[in-house]
């Protein structure tokens, strides 16, 4: 495990960042050795399931190509949980100051949760420059992004939330656009199913879509 090589930057992994549910432990490892085979190695597993941290702990010890990280974090207590267990990078669907302040105090790089202006100027003033834009579609989407980019150009964003392999690309072409997150390289059938080859074949799809982009 290489959980002390952390990533300077979470926006600077990998330009698609699948966003894992793991409802069965033992999916862990094939799951994000598929996604890794696939191109795509940065993996947030969402604290939504009871198994979700003994994914992480395997995803860690299991998976040495693997970045995994923690999403849906809402308190410093899962903070703390989370990086005990491997995580090493942590994103929260949105913040407030006690949770900002632990993830700042986690020594791992953090994405918080934003979808207004104000909610980006606030963190912006507290030194956070790199942010979660949740939930992208719902909130406007590239078109709200694109606005924010010419009065708030410092910030970046990770855009998650009703994103595909349609609209992605458009969200991506964006400059203050660092990467995206997204699921539709794990549809439920295939996660059932365990059919990890097609998993992987998604996720070079997934992959593809940064082909000749450069880091910002």
């Amino acid at each position: 495990m290489a959980s002390s090589l952390l990533p300077a930057s979470v926006l600077d992994l990998a330009s698609v960042v699948p966003v894992v549910v793991i409802e069965d432990a033992g999916d862990a490892v094939p799951l994000a050795r598929a996604l890794v085979a696939g191109g795509l190695p940065a993996i947030e597993v969402t604290l939504r399931t009871p198994v979700a941290l003994a994914a992480i702990r395997e995803i860690a010890r299991e998976v040495p190509g693997a970045v995994v990280g923690a999403g849906t974090v809402i308190s410093p207590e899962q903070v703390t949980a989370a990086v005990a267990a491997g995580s090493r990078f942590l994103v929260s669907p949105g913040w407030t100051d006690v949770l900002l302040e632990a993830m700042r105090a986690s020594g791992v790089p953090f994405l918080p949760g934003v979808s207004t202006a104000s909610e980006v100027v606030a963190l912006l003033e507290r030194g956070v420059r790199e942010m979660k834009f949740f939930p992208a579609q719902a909130a406007g989407g590239t078109a709200y992004l694109q606005s924010l980019s010419g009065p708030l150009p410092q910030a970046r964003f990770c855009p998650t939330g009703g994103i595909g392999p349609a609209s992605a690309p458009d969200y991506l072409a964006l400059p203050n656009v660092g990467c995206v997150g997204g699921s539709w390289m794990l549809p439920p059938d295939a996660v059932a199913a365990r059919d990890w080859g097609r998993v992987e074949e998604l996720a070079r799809s997934a992959a593809r879509l940064s082909a000749g982009r450069t880091c910002r």
